[in-house]
């Protein structure tokens, strides 16, 4: 399989902090990759430095073959690459139908558009009840359904998506966790960075384990549910 996105030797620093020691792994096309850790642990820092928000101080980004140093986060945007921040930095004061137009505002092709709006509501139906309402009148579950929808509005090939259970009810967690499944089987790459190891590793190929800022373990997702390490320090057992 090859890699869509390679990371090798990353360093990232915020000022005198060194928040990347560095890391390498791949995401293979295809792939669900998760990156689990406790918080500082450089999780966000690693999504930041990928989709160009941070710029690396040391190593290098390959995103489909080529190195992604100097490039604008539009510019990767344009290549196929789509982030889903944590906190979902939704616009409150538009409609969940203006949030969505947002997210396809580099693409010109309108009926792509109109049919990449109707696969939002197609996996998250409860949106297409809210179309008309204000983003930031939503649910906490649905406005992270809608930056997941957003996300998807840009077409990605590899879809960043950082801690999209936060502050979630269990059962509104499980019912995204299905649907970052679905559209990882409509061939949409994922890099998922999750503080519910448990569930983020049942979908995930592959994981890696972030301590300091530094890649402590690696192994297939199932591998990584097995392991005495992840299940002490991150399973709560």
């Amino acid at each position: 399989m090859s890699a869509l996105l390679e990371l090798r030797d990353l360093n990232v620093h915020y000022g005198a902090i060194h928040a990347l020691r560095g890391i390498s792994f791949q995401v293979g096309e295809g792939e669900i990759v998760t990156l689990i850790g406790a918080n500082g642990a450089g999780k966000t820092t690693t999504l930041r430095a990928v989709s160009g928000l941070l710029r690396a101080s040391g190593g290098s980004i390959e995103y489909r073959g080529e190195k992604t140093a100097g490039l604008k986060p539009h510019k990767l945007v344009e290549r196929g690459l789509s982030h889903a921040p944590e906190g979902r930095g939704i616009f409150p004061n538009l409609t969940l139908r203006e949030n969505l137009q947002l997210g396809a505002f580099l693409r010109r092709d309108t009926d792509g558009i109109a049919k990449d709006m109707e696969r939002g509501f197609t996996l998250f139906p409860i949106l297409k009840e809210r179309e008309k309402q204000m983003a930031g009148t939503l649910s906490g579950g649905e406005q992270q359904m809608l930056a997941i929808a957003r996300a998807l509005m840009a077409k990605p090939k590899l879809l960043l998506l950082d801690e999209p259970s936060l502050g979630l009810a269990p059962q509104v967690t499980e019912t995204i966790f299905r649907i970052i499944e679905e559209i990882n089987h409509q061939g949409v790459t994922i890099l998922l960075v999750e503080q519910n190891a448990h569930l983020a590793l049942g979908i995930a190929h592959h994981g890696h384990v972030l301590e300091t800022g530094q890649v402590v373990q690696s192994g297939t997702g199932q591998e990584l549910l097995r392991s005495p390490e992840v299940r002490k320090a991150y399973l709560g057992e």
